[in-house]
């Protein structure tokens, strides 16, 4: 069980920032539990604080500042991993005092913090097999993602093309599930999301997928993005 915290004294934002980590956290197929604050103080006297696993930290708070709140954790030997969000860069390298883990801005870009839940996920060893919860008349059903070649968009719906060669769907929009994503998880079209570890072959209009050699078209706009990402992953 993965204990997050969210110390931010707006609690709009902390909505805004529960929504992705949730997200990501089912995608990831991870317990979880996350706890609120509303102020570095209320932060410091609750019991739980010290055992936190992450903390997303505002640095700038009325009264005790999101600093002040790291320097007390660190005092009482916290091994959190400390994530600041605040709205002026020139604040982060102050992370360095406290041995912050990462940042992020405000406003916030889901993607950035998808990836960094990601990222100190990995540092406390806590990945597991990730899944997409696709939802069903029957309930929720949780699909490897290993197993999706691709996602693509079909009107108003999004096609699953599995490794099986099945193709369920469900009622969505490519690019808000593109944020929800891991990385290889690559644009190569308007319509299609692909999973760079199906990936077989580059054309020059195409790509190549999954082990029934499925061939998805690839855009002028994320030639480029495509060919650079698959380069990188052959050099893995």
């Amino acid at each position: 069980m993965i204990s997050i915290g969210i110390c931010d004294d707006e609690p709009s934002m902390r909505r805004t920032l529960r929504r992705p980590l949730e997200q990501k956290l089912q995608l990831l197929g991870t317990d979880y539990q996350i706890f609120e604050y509303d102020s570095g103080e209320s932060l410091v006297l609750r019991p739980e604080a010290e055992g936190l696993d992450i903390l997303f930290l505002d640095i700038e708070m009325k009264e005790l500042s999101g600093m002040d709140t790291a320097r007390t954790l660190r005092r009482r030997d916290s091994h959190t991993l400390l994530i600041f969000v605040t709205a002026y860069p020139d604040y982060v390298f102050q992370g360095y005092e406290v041995h912050a883990f990462h940042y992020i801005l405000k406003p916030y870009d889901e993607r950035k913090i998808s990836r960094v839940l990601e990222q100190a996920l990995k540092e406390l060893g806590a990945v597991k097999e990730q899944f997409f919860p696709l939802e069903q008349k029957s309930g929720t059903v949780k699909i490897p993602l290993r197993n999706i070649v691709a996602f693509s968009s079909d009107r108003r719906k999004i096609v699953l093309t599995m490794t099986d060669e099945k193709k369920p769907d469900f009622y969505g929009k490519l690019d808000d599930l593109e944020g929800q994503l891991p990385d290889f998880f690559i644009r190569c079209h308007n319509r299609h999301l692909i999973n760079l570890n199906h990936v077989t072959a580059l054309e020059k209009d195409g790509c190549i997928c999954g082990p029934a050699g499925l061939k998805f078209p690839v855009s002028r706009a994320f030639q480029q993005s495509l060919e650079v990402a698959f380069a990188r992953l052959l050099l893995r």
